[in-house]
């Protein structure tokens, strides 16, 4: 049987006070919608479909990939009515799963459970238990066999039926055919005059199909985004989610409440990292990595036994960044993309490292610039020295071979080579290729002028 999936994405989120579609806000370093994507990628369906109206071409320039397609509400009159659009292009007559754009976190566990309990046949409803269901419509159960018989929308809700602890999540599963007659019929005599899709339900009832109310596993998975301060929780919630997961896979944070994972991390065994930690993209650490205090890390590969001390900037970009075995990157060092670190390198304070290659136990461990460089193995690159690698219009590459030492306070022209144990004294501006084994000085004569005497001011 065919399933399609819907998720409806057309709201405006007017509490959001944002000119961003409320569906494009970040959760975890990527939208909400994209979350939801995500997470149906393994139910290999026939068609992904984003019902999209407020903001619909950003939204759909956003997630726009192969296998999803785009259908717009305008107006927007409720559920009902964005289900009535998606009609005409629903396949088979499966399952259409009916999603929510702006409740992120819906596991594909549990949406699987509710396509495999429709089978093409039951109308199947994701619900929740909430300590405060305000907004949410009630789960009205049959009290003899515990079927649905229908859900009222809080704002339509009686004192009595406000009571109800259950509350409709959003999300359903419906048998294609069943569907689209159904949404056919709806009308808007209620409170909003908007078409409810929950007005499926008792025509389910009545038409004696069945009607079952699957109950998520945690409240975390139904939670939707209608303001920044609901966003704010609910990033939080997620990211203690993801702390207790690393932390019962071994990784020992030292306070999970200021940790935040944006992307996915990889870990070896005993990596600690310390507090305010951000990590972005994709992030390997391997066995016995220890990441101190305040550090972000995006993109990047950091080998076993390394340690990145405190205040640390990695962001590897597309071209991604690596840090090799035992190496000791800052504080305050600076890592961009292209940085590839061997064995025992020292990056130290205010270094910054960009499209080079240092080989094992080289060493900047102050105040320096290596970008577009080759660095052989043990070199010691002096403190505020740096390459010149652009031209004001093209980008050149500084080759510096095995145990060169460059001093304090130098520019290497590039292009330029420094051959294998070869000196540049400090303060030197190197613009040609230095032998091995030499030494290069290339700064003015010192004068020294006995008896000079320093201006004074006019009186």
């Amino acid at each position: 049987m065919a399933l399609n999936i819907v998720i409806m994405a057309a709201g405006k989120g007017t509490r959001m006070k944002s000119a961003t579609p409320k569906v494009l806000h970040k959760l975890a370093g990527r939208s909400l919608l994209a979350h939801v994507l995500k997470r149906c990628e393994p139910l290999a369906a026939a068609a992904r479909i984003v019902i999209t109206g407020h903001g619909a071409e950003q939204v759909e320039a956003a997630v726009q990939a192969d296998g999803i397609g785009f259908v717009r509400q305008m107006p927007q009159l409720g559920t009902g009515h964005a289900i009535q659009q998606v009609v005409p292009v629903l396949q088979g007559e499966g399952t259409t799963l009916i999603l929510n754009g702006d409740v992120p976190l819906i596991e594909t566990a549990t949406a699987k459970a509710l396509i495999d309990a429709c089978a093409g046949h039951a109308l199947v409803l994701l619900t929740v238990d909430l300590a405060d269901p305000t907004g949410y419509g009630r789960i009205i159960r049959n009290p003899d066999d515990g079927g649905v018989l229908a859900i009222v929308e809080h704002k339509d809700a009686t004192p009595e039926q406000r009571l109800i602890h259950e509350g409709y999540s959003g999300m359903m599963a419906a048998p294609t055919g069943a569907l689209k007659r159904w949404v056919g019929q709806l009308t808007n005599h209620n409170a909003q005059g908007e078409y409810y899709l929950t007005d499926i339900v008792a025509m389910a009832v009545a038409e004696g199909l069945p009607v079952l109310g699957i109950k998520a596993g945690s409240e975390i998975e139904v939670l939707g985004v209608n303001d920044p301060v609901q966003l704010a929780q609910l990033e939080r919630a997620f990211q203690a989610q993801q702390a207790e997961t690393l932390m019962r896979a071994g990784v020992r944070l030292a306070d999970p409440a200021r940790f935040d994972l944006r992307g996915t991390l990889v870990h070896g065994q005993d990596v600690e990292i310390d507090v305010n930690c951000v990590f972005e993209g994709e992030v390997t650490l391997g066995d016995g990595v220890r990441i101190g205090a305040n550090c972000v890390i995006r993109n990047a590969k950091i080998a076993a036994g390394a340690r990145i001390h405190e205040f640390t900037h990695i962001d590897g970009e597309a071209a991604g960044a690596s840090v090799g075995e035992g190496a000791l990157i800052g504080p305050f060092a600076r890592l961009r993309p292209g940085a590839q670190l061997g064995a025992e390198v020292h990056i130290g304070n205010f270094v910054e490292v960009k499209n080079s290659t240092l080989a094992k136990g080289a060493k900047a461990n102050h105040l320096a610039y290596l970008g577009d460089a080759t660095v052989g193995e043990r070199v010691n690159y002096g403190a505020g020295s740096i390459t010149a690698n652009y031209d004001g219009a093209n980008k050149h590459r500084t080759t510096i071979g095995d145990d060169v030492h460059v001093g304090s306070n130098c520019v290497l022209v590039a292009p330029v080579t420094l051959g294998h144990g070869a000196t540049i004294g400090g303060g030197s501006t190197i613009t040609k290729d230095v032998n091995p084994g030499d030494l290069a000085v290339a700064r003015g004569k010192q004068v020294a002028l006995t008896g000079w005497t320093r201006p004074a001011k006019k009186r």
